[in-house]
């Protein structure tokens, strides 16, 4: 009853919102006048119905003419509606779930259309790859970017590789800093809000010749905690990072440009630990707590996460249609934290962890623009290592399970993607992949009897059974194509086709017990999809509606699933299944009406339907494979999704002020494919709003933002280890509940 009341109570709140949509029908559409530079045309686009211009294919052009499904926000956009990171743009674009970890504040799960990776430990590569100004992150931690320095974000949806540095399986997240131009100019935004939020971020961008740019941004965030550590007096899900980024643009002429672009940011947020769903019998150490924020742990409240960046991006022009661009990166990163399964001040299971990482790239492109034929041919190599350790403290028992180990990849990979303008109106798109990827995994995983393992300060730990030790080598190879074709019938109306294929290489696993699961020593094979879609993107009524429309359908086979059980000896075992073959299939739309330059409209909806046809797995430790896919479920995939608003503006005391609510809608979901009624989530609904005045002449901006309205509880992940052992160790973690945000910002 409680999940047809919020199914119910989210549809009237989201038909709400859409109601304003015809209510736009009147006004004056924008006129050629107003038109924007290229330059600015993702921002403006928004206010005055101008085509976005996006680079998803390596290149300058206009959403409706690039033959992908994908979704653009804007920086100034995201600003504006108070976005506190890029998990916000779930909200935004249909079928994507962006999370913040369970157990991190700064770790990012991603999901787009069933394909994803929850677990975030190292060695696991994301299904869903995260690019910043077209530098590839490897790794899930310090992946949470906060919404500053910004110029856009594009979601590419469905499997990338030919036109892109890392083969990605379920999509591409392009996080756009801005350039920085050759006019002084900068920015300073203070903001202040619910639990003793204060938000500080200044930009500046300084020419030193007529050739040479610099430029700078600082952000500090700082915030209480939505709940306390009852065992500490600690804040929970507070935030406290520090973040910047530093630049250096050089364009002696119109066919060079050179940057030099540095990031650093580093997260002391405490650790989120999480509260207990259910109680360990009449034990009230174990009971839950009043609040979904609050905690009872007691294994401390330290956490680190350092993450920074240094890549140097060259674009040369060769002729007046070939182009060379380098980019060259190299990226670190480092996290010490803590993990309190049990939620209490008891070691029951707790767990005490540390990341390291770094990778270093490096990409070559030939870009080609003719009038007929455009492309890219690229070479990429990829050098990464992620490694790392864990205890697994089980109290009750006095035992401790150390693991550590470490993944060594090396990628090599080749790409084109090329389209063809057979007729004004018909063009078809090809590209082809080759990827190889060289694996060395190292994991070692050790009984001990005591609290803690010598590797995290107990040196009287008595060592027990080596459980697994072992280092092994394989290799991944696959050709991954791509197509599509696409039929123009008149200006700004795209109809188009494409399929593909896509690739995530296999690795190790890093919590492998070789003495419950002998073939983790073999290590897991690729998962790969085929996907196809058919879409339209158009811009109808003299241009102030624009429409996007997808279906697809995908075959995924050998999933990489990572399964942790408990087991009879105390422990935990973790396995990652190949599981079988599955079918996703769904549509999308994306709606924008812009019937006059005071008011516009945007809607989304995204349904998604998945099921395994097959899922081989062991269980019980047995050693012929079980088909269980009639008891498995996807993850992190709610059926439906859904978001609707609308921006109202007027002319108010020498400038614009404009209102913008919004209501999202997410379906029920489960947080493993393993569906747990105590941890998954029922469909819910999120109301936001927000106001901005911007003075005439665009140098002050006052905002007023409210998320999460009706302080709705929903959860964005969980862990499930029942057993009296384990102390019933049921916990869920949980998404912001109401705030306020009061903002203040000059430009110059």
């Amino acid at each position: 009853m409680r999940r047809t009341t919020t199914t119910v109570r989210s549809i009237l709140l989201l038909g709400s919102a859409l109601a304003a949509i015809p209510a736009a029908a009147q006004g004056t559409p924008p006129t050629a006048e107003t038109a924007p530079t290229p330059q600015t045309a993702t921002a403006a686009s928004e206010e005055t119905g101008e085509n976005i211009v996006v680079t998803a294919r390596r290149r300058e052009e206009s959403v409706i003419d690039v033959p992908i499904a994908m979704s653009v926000v804007s920086g100034d956009l995201l600003e504006k509606q108070g976005a506190v990171d890029i998990t916000a743009l779930q909200d935004k674009t249909p079928n994507l779930t962006l999370q913040i970890a369970r157990g991190s504040n700064s770790t990012l799960i991603a999901f787009s259309r069933g394909v994803g990776q929850q677990d975030p430990l190292w060695g696991f590569e994301p299904g869903v790859g995260l690019y910043i100004d077209d530098v590839y992150v490897a790794r899930p931690q310090g992946a949470v970017l906060d919404i500053f320095d910004v110029e856009r974000v594009e979601v590419l949806r469905g499997p990338q590789g030919t036109l892109y540095g890392r083969n990605t399986i379920g999509g591409a997240i392009k996080y756009v800093t801005k350039r920085l131009g050759h006019d002084v100019s900068g920015m300073v935004r203070g903001s202040y809000g619910s639990y003793n939020q204060f938000d500080l971020v200044g930009q500046i961008a300084l020419p030193i010749t007529d050739t040479l740019s610099i430029g700078a941004a600082v952000a500090r965030y700082k915030r209480d905690g939505f709940g306390t550590n009852l065992t500490t007096g600690a804040d929970q899900y507070d935030k406290d990072v520090i973040a910047a980024r530093v630049s250096a643009e050089w364009a002696p002429t119109d066919a060079i440009f050179v940057r030099l672009a540095g990031d650093r940011t580093l997260d002391k947020s405490n650790p989120r630990h999480g509260t207990r769903l259910v109680g360990n019998g009449g034990d009230p150490r174990y009971a839950p707590t009043a609040s979904v924020y609050d905690t009872r742990a007691g294994i401390g409240d330290s956490n680190r996460v350092l993450a920074q960046g240094l890549s140097l991006t060259g674009e040369f022009g060769l002729s007046d249609t070939l182009t060379f661009k380098t980019i060259s990166a190299y990226r670190d990163g480092k996290t010490n934290t803590v993990i309190d399964f049990d939620n209490t001040a008891l070691p029951t299971l707790d767990v005490p962890a540390y990341y390291e990482d770094w990778q270093f790239t490096q990409e070559l492109q030939l870009l080609y623009q003719g009038s007929r034929v455009q492309g890219v041919f690229g070479l990429y190599y990829l050098d990464a290592r992620a490694s790392g350790a864990f205890d697994t403290v089980v109290g009750l028992l006095n035992a401790t399970t150390l693991t550590s180990g470490s993944v060594k990849t090396k990628s090599y990979a080749a790409f084109g993607d090329f389209s063809v303008d057979v007729t004004d109106q018909l063009k078809v798109s090809a590209g082809l992949r080759y990827t190889k990827d060289d694996k060395t995994g190292t994991v070692f995983r050790r009984n001990y009897t005591g609290i803690r393992s010598p590797r995290f300060g107990n040196a009287a730990a008595v060592p027990g059974l080596i459980r697994t030790d072992y280092t092994n080598d394989r290799s991944f190879d696959q050709v991954t194509p791509r197509i599509s074709i696409s039929y123009e019938p008149r200006r700004d109306l795209n109809l188009y086709a494409s399929w593909g294929k896509g690739f995530k290489s296999g690795g190790f696993d890093m919590r492998g017990d070789a003495v419950f699961t002998p073939t983790t020593v073999n290590g897991y094979d690729p998962e790969k999809i085929s996907s196809y879609e058919l879409g339209m993107k158009g811009a109808f009524l003299d241009r102030t509606l624009f429409l996007n429309l997808a279906g697809y359908y995908s075959r995924y086979t050998d999933q990489q699933v990572t399964i942790q059980v408990p087991n009879v000896a105390g422990g935990i075992a973790s396995f990652v299944d190949n599981a079988g073959k599955a079918d996703i299939y769904g549509v999308e739309i994306e709606a924008r009406a812009v019937p006059s330059r005071w008011f516009s409209a945007q809607a989304s909806f995204g349904y998604t339907h998945a099921k395994y046809l097959e899922f081989l797995t062991f269980i019980n430790g047995g050693t012929t494979p079980v088909d269980v896919a009639g008891q498995r479920v996807f993850q992190n995939t709610p059926r439906f999704t859904a978001a609707a608003s609308f921006t109202a503006s007027a002319d108010l005391a020498g400038g614009t002020i404009s209102i913008t609510p919004e209501v999202t809608l997410r379906s029920d979901y489960t947080l493993f494919e393993i569906p747990t009624p105590a941890l998954d989530q029922d469909g819910y609904a999120l109301v936001n709003a927000s106001a901005n005045w911007i003075s005439g002449d665009g140098h002050y901006r006052v905002a007023m933002n409210l998320r999460n309205i009706a302080d709705q509880r929903y959860r964005v992940g969980g862990y499930n280890f029942p057993g009296a052992v384990f102390g019933n160790s049921i916990i869920g973690y949980y998404g912001p509940p109401r705030t306020a945000t009061a903002t203040f910002e000059v430009r110059f």
